[in-house]
């Protein structure tokens, strides 16, 4: 599934300029994708178009976000870690960050990988019609062994 989002990530710069789901299919398996990780792809992209039509850019600045012991059990340590990394840098404002909690947590198996995290939180700055700046780009593509230190 996360090789199709990647996919239309990369080949369609808004959501809104993806065809419809039976034309999506069609050029999904075209490309070469599986029918059954194509269907799972545009049903999660689904939730992700619910959870953004509820999306409100602001929060208290006093808000704190308190994972339950299911959460931290589904996303694991390392992507709750990830997820709070964003926050404090101030680039995953806390409606995002909970539309990255939702939508991950729509995904089977646990704990959640980071890279497979990542991909969702693109996902989300995509499904928002924003732009992640540089930095976190970099955080969410290059590997860490790949970084290049000045």
């Amino acid at each position: 599934m996360f090789d199709v989002l990647v996919y239309l990530y990369e080949t369609y710069w808004r959501p809104d300029a993806c065809p419809d789901h039976a034309q999506l299919t069609r050029k999904l398996t075209a490309v070469g994708f599986e029918n059954d990780e194509i269907q799972e792809a545009l049903s999660w992209l689904d939730g992700l178009a619910a959870a953004g039509e509820s999306y409100q850019g602001e929060q208290s600045e006093s808000a704190m976000r308190v994972y339950s012991p299911a959460e931290i059990e589904h996303l694991g340590e390392a992507s709750v870690g990830f997820v709070s990394f964003l926050e404090s840098a101030g680039v995953l404002p806390g409606p995002m960050r909970e539309m990255v909690i939702d939508r991950a947590m729509a995904i089977s198996g646990a704990p959640m990988d980071l890279e497979d995290l990542k991909i969702i939180v693109l996902m989300v700055f995509w499904s928002l019609g924003e732009e992640p700046d540089a930095l976190i780009l970099d955080e969410l593509f290059v590997a860490p062994e790949d970084r290049l230190i000045h």
